[in-house]
């Protein structure tokens, strides 16, 4: 979501006709009212609550790297998540300070082309609302599934924070309205108040480890080019193939890149097959900046969800 470019079978095609139609009237309609983007498609600021939008733009609404409509897979080019805003779909959240060290819930809703919170998302790897919250530093990552009340408010229960800047991040995609079949990332910074002391991010390598588990990735990647990229999970020297469905897939893949916190995920093209998976997991990549990114791979077995972080490197 620069954002990996993704095949996943969470995404459906929608007619072109249709969807661009719909799509060129909610701009029309929207085209003078006021929110932090413009007719052209913005940027997305991933970051505050009351962010300002970055200079990410998109050539067309709905539209993939093939002209395809309802085919945006949220590819860094067009859609790095940087914005409260896409498409006259927003973010919208009360919340501009969260308290430290403790855990603390997160309210935020999605508005429409109409103003009008939006009730209505498909399910998309199981769930209807993927979150997630960062650090400025790129620490602290947490990847939650919020609850929705009836009246369109979601709230994220967040683990405790550390002091300092974070970016939330809602990735949902509607069921209905213009925006239907369509993939979206939106974002907003929000403070926790405190001592903030920044961690340096860690050197870029092909490998880390995480609950006795050693993960290996292979592939270089150049920014803006799609190219195979290899995840291999071993444990005590010996491939591991046991991982087991986590969301549908054997492994959830999300990157953050280091300055400005533009967002990616990924899921792993190997097909799943109950708990027999790995230990190598293939992913079509890419990643549109260069310079550094932080990975963050989720994967499940016995039961129990590991988290692994690594720092590669795009040139």
């Amino acid at each position: 979501m620069s954002v990996f470019s993704r095949v996943s079978p969470r995404r459906r095609t929608v007619a072109a006709a249709s969807v661009t139609a719909a799509l060129a009237l909610a701009l029309a309609a929207c085209g003078s009212s006021k929110d932090s983007s413009d007719s052209s498609m913005p940027g997305m600021d991933h970051g505050s609550h009351g962010s300002t939008p970055s200079a990410s733009a998109s050539s067309a609404p709905g539209m993939d790297h093939s002209g395809h409509a309802g085919m945006d897979h949220g590819s860094m080019g067009k859609d790095d998540g940087l914005s409260d805003t896409k498409y006259s779909y927003s973010l919208v959240s009360d919340a501009k300070e969260l308290p430290a060290g403790k855990a603390t819930g997160y309210k935020f809703k999605i508005t429409s082309p109409d103003g009008k919170p939006v009730t209505g998302f498909a399910v998309d790897q199981t769930k209807r609302m993927h979150f997630y919250a960062i650090r400025s530093d790129l620490t602290g990552f947490q990847h939650l599934h919020p609850t929705m009340a009836d009246d369109g408010t979601w709230t994220a229960d967040l683990a405790a924070l550390e002091p300092g800047t974070w970016r939330t991040y809602a990735s949902f995609t509607p069921d209905s309205g213009p925006g239907k079949g369509k993939d979206f990332v939106l974002s907003r910074t929000v403070t926790v108040p405190g001592d903030a002391k920044d961690t340096p991010l860690p050197a870029a390598t092909a490998g880390t480890e995480v609950d006795g588990y050693t993960v290996a990735v292979k592939g270089e990647l150049k920014a803006g080019t799609a190219g195979p990229m290899t995840v291999s999970i071993s444990k005590d020297g010996k491939p591991v193939t046991d991982l087991q469905p986590y969301l549908d897939t054997y492994a959830h893949l999300t990157a953050f890149h280091e300055g400005d916190q533009a967002f990616a995920h990924l899921h792993p093209e190997t097909k799943v097959n109950g708990d027999k998976g790995g230990p190598d997991l293939s992913f079509h990549a890419q990643l549109d900046k260069p310079g550094n990114w932080r990975l963050f791979l989720q994967f499940q077995t016995g039961g129990k969800l590991h988290t692994a972080a690594l720092t590669l490197r795009v040139g």
